[in-house]
């Protein structure tokens, strides 16, 4: 798999895995049409979060979202983007402190891609630590439903 093919998987999984977020909702997102806009409500279902956990990153300085002259905020392509990133990076583990840092170094601009590449790339290692726990625990429990004489196959 070239260069290419890996960051479109990558791009695939990002955006579209197990359970995630629908592509189909993020379709019309995907280029910079601001014509396309989400209300909160429309964001956080189709991001899979809850509407105080959008104003909560927008508090917390992880996204700034535009309001409409009724001063309801938008949603649009770049602020979808980012909260699917922040919704991956929380679920994975990631601290709100590291999410504002990394957020900072976006916001600084280019010069701090290898400050951002260290921070994720540290944040990596802590998950494949994590999986690595998990699948020790997952083995340990395989082996007492076998012990009871239960499936281990789902």
């Amino acid at each position: 798999m070239n260069v290419n093919e890996q960051l479109a998987e990558a791009l695939r999984l990002a955006v579209d895995p197990p359970g995630g977020v629908s592509v189909e909702a993020l379709q019309d997102l995907v280029l910079d049409d601001e014509s396309r806009q989400w209300d909160i409500a429309t964001a956080a279902r189709h991001v899979g979060v809850s509407p105080h956990t959008l104003r909560y990153y927008e508090r917390a300085g992880l996204i700034t979202v535009p309001r409409n002259p009724a001063g309801h905020r938008v949603y649009g392509a770049p602020a979808v983007r980012r909260l699917v990133f922040l919704t991956r990076m929380r679920t994975s583990g990631m601290p709100i402190s590291d999410l504002r840092q990394y957020v900072e170094l976006v916001n600084r601009g280019d010069v701090t891609v290898p400050d951002r590449l260290d921070l994720l790339m540290e944040h990596r290692d802590t998950l494949r630590a994590q999986l690595a726990q998990i699948q020790l625990a997952l083995a340990a429990t395989e082996y007492k439903i076998a012990t009871y004489g239960g499936s281990t196959q789902p």
